[in-house]
């Protein structure tokens, strides 16, 4: 996503010819217009009420705590995972409920329901936008300036949108594109390390800015599948164990999975139980009277951990010059010892809320919690080797089954692309404002602190604006 303020647009020329568009979630743009976001109609309604207020009213919701989520907290608790702390917003060590995007009826809400209290007449959205490229303006000896972006529509045809009071120092494209898409578009644009943009033949290079797609973070998360002899409920997060080690543990129940994915699942846990003769007949039973022609809700609980942090770090670097082409991403998982001690500690944690008594009613009798993380081997989870150690080293076991949780960060970090805030360093009239500033993933899910950060840094830049304001208005 890119926004920025005081735009202009206008057609700008059909760069290539486009029988097929490729839908990019991770460059939809935002394209707004206007010296700033005002209240919407409903905005009237919620006057002298804080943004976050209005935006957890709006978006969190106290989850429904039933019965498969209600084990697992007291499996956690057993298992050490203390103390507890009821339902809170707060990260703080011990078990707990957080907040749920889904409403009691079901339904999801997203940062697009708050689109409701903007100003129709100050903002201007648009879909299924790719942007490919943004412009500066280089005057002499002075720094570059952000003046602009370059995006195709759906149908390829491209446009330029430019910042339509160029002069003011007010008017800024931010880039909001993520930490996989920000450091690919910054080098796309000639802002990154000038060697290996020359290397892809990027021209020109506008400022050798060396640490664009440096310190790339993934946190590590490894998942143990427990098929359950009793009914669950459908429940994404709710309960969270918030060690004093950190890890996190987290857990699900009654997940739907696709056609194909239930397939290889199934038929990779039974050929394992062909394989191993696990004493745990019941369970291959259960798989085979599943019926896999549909999608699946699994009567099971899936419990994961996730490695707070990381310390290990990668790099992001261009494959090619195609924007809508994913970059190449190295993220070492593991790289530094202290994130597998971690992971080791936390699928220790899972091992002892598998066995505890709050927890065994959601647990085959036979069916032993060593068992049940061999069973992941046998599952096409990553591309990784197996080792036949796994089985019984949990060091060798975080290593070959490690997944994402799609809690990537870095790339354009705070202090090294940009500065305290948020703008590029190097240039003028560019921000950035997303998780690849994020020196680490915070709490057990980064999308509250990504939304409170947009709201601050809003709030900050309109606070700037209107002092901008005053004294153009005293001169």
């Amino acid at each position: 996503m890119v926004a920025a303020f005081h735009l202009r647009r206008r057609r700008f020329q059909l760069t290539r010819s486009c029988t097929r568009w490729r839908h990019s979630h991770k460059r939809r743009i935002l394209l707004t217009c206007g010296r700033r976001f005002r209240g919407g109609s409903r905005m009237g309604e919620r006057r002298g009420r804080s943004g976050l207020r209005v935006g957890r009213e709006e978006m969190v919701f106290e989850p429904p705590v039933n019965k498969w989520q209600s084990a697992f907290r007291d499996g956690l608790l057993e298992a050490g995972v203390t103390p507890y702390n009821g339902f809170t917003y707060e990260h703080i060590v011990g078990t707990k409920f957080g907040g749920t995007i889904f409403d009691r009826d079901g339904h999801r809400h997203t940062a697009a329901n708050l689109l409701e209290y903007a100003n129709p007449n100050m903002i201007v959205v648009y879909l299924h936008a790719s942007v490919h490229k943004i412009l500066f303006t280089i005057k002499g000896n002075q720094r570059p300036k952000a003046y602009g972006v370059i995006f195709l529509d759906a149908n390829g045809v491209s446009y330029k949108a430019e910042l339509a009071t160029q002069d003011s120092t007010m008017s800024e494209v931010i880039l909001s594109a993520g930490a996989i898409a920000s450091p690919q578009l910054l080098m796309l644009s000639g802002v990154g390390p000038a060697a290996h943009l020359a290397a892809y033949r990027v021209n020109p290079v506008i400022v050798d800015q060396p640490m664009v797609g440096q310190g790339m973070g993934d946190n590590p998360m490894n998942p143990v599948f427990i098929p359950s002899p009793e009914p669950v409920e459908v429940s994404l997060v709710q309960a969270v164990g918030i060690t004093k080690f950190g890890s996190y543990i987290e857990g699900g129940s009654a997940l739907s999975l696709s056609i194909s994915l239930t397939r290889s699942f199934f038929d990779g846990v039974l050929n394992l139980l062909k394989k191993t003769k696990l004493p745990t007949q019941s369970i291959s039973k259960f798989f085979k009277s599943l019926d896999l022609t549909l999608n699946v809700t699994t009567k099971a609980g899936v419990i994961i951990q996730k490695v707070n942090g990381p310390l290990s770090r990668g790099h992001l670097e261009l494959r090619n010059t195609n924007p809508d082409d994913n970059p190449s991403v190295t993220f070492n998982y593991f790289k530094d010892p202290e994130d597998l001690n971690k992971c080791v500690e936390g699928l220790s944690t899972i091992i002892k809320v598998i066995d505890s008594k709050g927890y065994s009613k959601y647990k085959y009798p036979l069916a032993s919690a060593r068992g049940l993380l061999n069973l992941i081997l046998a599952l096409p989870t990553n591309l990784r080797p197996r080792h036949i150690t796994s089985t019984f080293d949990l060091e060798q076991y975080c290593i070959d089954t490690v997944m994402t949780i799609y809690h990537y960060h870095g790339g354009c970090q705070v202090g090294k692309v940009v500065d305290n805030n948020y703008k590029v360093l190097g240039v003028d009239a560019l921000r950035i404002i997303d998780g690849s500033t994020f020196l680490k993933s915070p709490g057990t899910n980064p999308q509250a602190t990504i939304m409170m950060l947009g709201r601050y840094m809003g709030q900050k830049i309109l606070r700037e604006r209107m002092a901008f304001r005053g004294k153009e208005e005293e001169t």
